[in-house]
C-alpha cells in the first residue's frame, strides 16, 4: 500500500511592526491556490505533551463585524467537529446553545453577506 502526502501552505505578509497583513494560503491537492484571506485559527494537537498548540492570525484591517463573524462560524464547526469525533449529542447540543447565544448577543442574524 502506498503512502501519500500533500501539502498546505500558508503565506503572512508582516509590515514594518510584525503584524499580519495580508494572509494566503494554498492546498493544491484541494484546488486552492494563494487564497486571500483576513483571519485564521489553526490548531495542533501535541500527543505527547497532552495540550493544543494554536495559531491565531488576522490582518490587522479586518473589520469587527467580519471578526464576529468569522468566531461564530469558526465555534460552529468546532462543534460540528466535536460531535462528529464523539457522537455527543448531550455536549454538542449545549455548544450549539452556547453559539446561538453568541450569535443572539452580537445580533449576527442582522449581519450581511457584502
Amino acid at each position: 500500500m502506498s503512502r501519500k502526502e500533500t501539502t498546505i501552505q500558508i503565506q503572512v505578509g508582516l509590515d514594518e511592526n510584525q503584524i499580519p497583513e495580508k494572509i494566503t494560503w494554498s492546498a493544491p491537492d484541494g484546488g486552492v491556490e494563494s487564497q486571500d484571506s483576513k483571519a485564521m485559527f489553526l490548531s495542533m494537537w501535541d500527543a505527547d505533551q497532552q495540550e493544543t498548540l494554536r495559531m491565531d492570525l488576522w490582518v490587522k484591517d479586518m473589520p469587527v463585524d467580519q471578526m464576529q463573524v468569522f468566531f461564530h462560524q469558526v465555534l460552529t464547526g468546532m462543534k460540528e467537529s466535536y460531535y462528529r469525533a464523539t457522537n455527543d449529542d448531550k455536549m454538542a447540543g449545549s455548544f450549539q446553545d452556547f453559539c446561538d447565544y453568541f450569535s443572539e448577543k452580537l445580533e449576527l442574524k442582522k449581519v450581511r453577506k457584502s
